[in-house]
């Protein structure tokens, strides 16, 4: 092949795509490397010092032309990924290993089957990943595109002015979701936004500086929660997508609306984003999900799917030359893009709530159905459904979305970081409750700013409280460490050992660190301040007039250390408490509405116990 035949973005492609079918093809347990996101881009730098470039070009373009034809999903990404001009590519076999030969028809699919997840890793940062949406997204951001029109004929009812949108109170436009950018744009121009109307986290929140182009310095100064739904206006009219971002599409939108075909209804308690264990945290080969009957995007999936879209706009703005896909990785999933702390896996869901906008992922949605539709006429879901039907299930899945997954905080389930087994029967808690109990651990003292740390300061306190205080397990019912993630200790539905007298009342939350003259990050107080109480409530596990309660004003401690309980008295939801007992209006209301038989929370303090590492 020519020297000036070489297209540097189909190179990291193909190297990439190699990796995966070699990494991921193999069932649970039979796998030559952990599946772990390290191995991923271990093997990816091999590749990328072993392939010629040449070589790595023939055999990216081989991989696409045997996986574009293999079902529905490929069929839209060849249309949205412009797998066309494939077809007279052919693979050399003696350019690959007998092992990547074996695999190259079969690269890397997520699935479930019996409650077994597929096609996943387990990420440094503790979170597990889906590698399909993740590699969807790198390869949407090396080929530039952004924005796809959508073919003409349809099998949906057409429409004349525009369709109702059910349960959004806003006009939608027909958005063009991104513009095409110039190749060799500078890294700091910004696209013309995916979510225009919705800024980037601040990197102040995250006590860094911006420094990467995912980052945009200079963004207006509003918390990231989940995106705002308005539903109190229904009959609004939006017009039928004729655009589509072909990142958006291929990473998410096209899996969340076809989860929503479904309905929710069919799904088990634990809804969207259902979490998993794996066999073992050293060298992971088998991905459990905790929950069967669940919604099929799941948590590895929608960590992919982000991880995908962040990655892909990044690098759909960046100009080459472009970095080795195994650095960018390295740096993602490590400690940041650029330098960039805030640019990172840790605050996926910040920065993509930052990125997107509701009405804009609802049109991406809507406009994957509806090109599925058109490039499937068969399609065993979408055949014969109206414009109206298609809006219904993309409202409904953006909702849903954004306010149970981006509007949640990250969660590590107790497996995760390695939890002892509970000893005896736990109690259950009568839900919602209405109280939230805050807490530091004072020791371990130095803040954790990275899983590794968090996961071994949650061992050594559920150590401590089980073996030296002789509690059934950890106290907290969810412990909030410095590197974006909480960390299930009891968890919402079993009674905790947090607040002496007053744990069936309320969870018990508590930051790792002394706070008795600093303060925790600004992410990590914004999760208890905001995020995870209004999930809670959103979820029925807290009241809607819940109270927010420092330990102190309960019993004789310093807990949670005095520049933590300084700000918390700031806080619209805190309720201060007199020696004498007397309460504010806050905490009165919420003695009105409990029950005669709880222990009083807003009693004056108890006896001075020790400084607490839990108490």
């Amino acid at each position: 092949m020519p020297l000036r035949s070489w297209n540097p973005p189909v190179v990291a492609q193909g190297v990439f795509w190699i990796l995966l079918g070699l990494l991921l093809r193999l069932e649970p347990g039979t796998a030559t490397l952990p599946l772990l996101m390290d191995s991923v881009i271990q093997a990816l730098a091999e590749l990328e010092q072993k392939v010629p470039a040449t070589k790595a070009s023939h055999v990216a373009s081989a991989w696409l032309l045997l996986v574009q034809d293999s079902g529905p999903r490929d069929l839209l990404h060849h249309f949205l990924l412009e797998r066309q001009n494939l077809k007279a590519t052919n693979l050399d076999p003696y350019q690959l290993s007998p092992e990547l030969r074996g695999l190259t028809k079969d690269m890397a699919h997520h699935g479930i089957q019996d409650r077994q997840e597929y096609g996943v890793v387990l990420a440094p940062d503790g979170s597990t990943v889906a590698v399909e949406p993740l590699l969807a997204g790198l390869e949407a951001g090396l080929q530039g595109r952004r924005v796809v029109n959508l073919p003409l004929d349809s099998t949906a009812t057409p429409l004349d002015a525009g369709t109702t949108f059910p349960d959004t109170g806003v006009m939608v436009p027909d958005v063009r979701a991104t513009s095409l950018e110039p190749r060799d744009a500078p890294p700091d121009v910004t696209s013309a936004d995916v979510g225009a109307t919705s800024p980037n986290i601040r990197a102040t929140d995250l006590d860094v500086k911006p420094t990467s182009t995912g980052i945009r310095p200079g963004s207006p100064d509003v918390p990231v929660t989940s995106p705002d739904v308005h539903t109190s206006l229904p009959g609004a009219k939006a017009r039928s997508p004729t655009t589509v971002d072909s990142l958006l599409v291929v990473t998410l939108a096209r899996d969340l609306g076809l989860a929503f075909l479904q309905g929710p209804q069919t799904w088990s308690h634990a809804g969207l984003g259902t979490e998993g264990c794996w066999d073992q945290l050293s060298a992971p080969r088998t991905f459990t999900l905790l929950h069967s009957g669940a919604s099929p995007v799941t948590m590895a999936f929608l960590n992919g799917a982000l991880d995908g879209v962040l990655l892909g706009d990044y690098l759909s703005r960046t100009p080459e030359p472009r970095s080795p896909l195994s650095h960018l990785l390295s740096e993602y999933y490590g400690a940041g893009v650029a330098g960039d702390p805030g640019f990172r896996s840790n605050f996926r869901r910040q920065n993509t709530a930052a990125l997107t906008s509701t009405p804009t992922l609802t049109q991406q949605v809507w406009g994957a159905l509806i090109l599925l539709q058109r490039l499937e006429p068969t399609h065993p879901q979408l055949r014969g459904m109206s414009q109206e039907q298609l809006a219904e299930v993309a409202t409904n899945a953006t909702k849903e979305f954004t306010e149970a997954f981006l509007g949640c905080p990250a969660i590590h389930p107790r497996c995760r970081w390695g939890a002892a087994p509970y000893r005896g029967s736990p109690r259950s808690l009568q839900l919602p409750l209405g109280f939230l109990y805050v807490h530091h651990t004072y020791i371990p003292a130095p803040p954790c700013t990275d899983f590794a740390h968090c996961a071994a300061d949650m061992r050594s306190m559920q150590h401590f409280h089980q073996d030296t205080r002789g509690w059934d397990d950890i106290g907290y019912s969810f412990v909030i460490g410095s590197d974006g993630y909480v960390y299930e200790g009891r968890g919402w539905h079993w009674v905790g050992a947090h607040t002496l007298g007053h744990n069936s009342r309320g969870f018990g939350v508590a930051f790792v660190g002394n706070y008795t003259a600093e303060l925790p990050t600004e992410a990590a107080l914004r999760t208890v301040q905001d995020v995870l109480p209004g999930c809670a409530v959103r979820a029925g596990f807290l009241r809607p007039d819940y109270t927010l309660l420092g330990h102190r004003q309960l019993v004789r401690t310093d807990c949670p250390g005095d520049a933590l309980f300084n700000l918390l008295r700031t806080w619209p939801r805190f309720a201060a408490v007199s020696t004498r007992g007397r309460t504010t209006s806050a905490c009165s209301r919420s003695l009105r509405t409990s029950s005669q038989r709880s222990p009083d929370p807003c009693l004056p303090a108890k006896p001075r116990q020790a400084p607490d590492s839990l108490l």
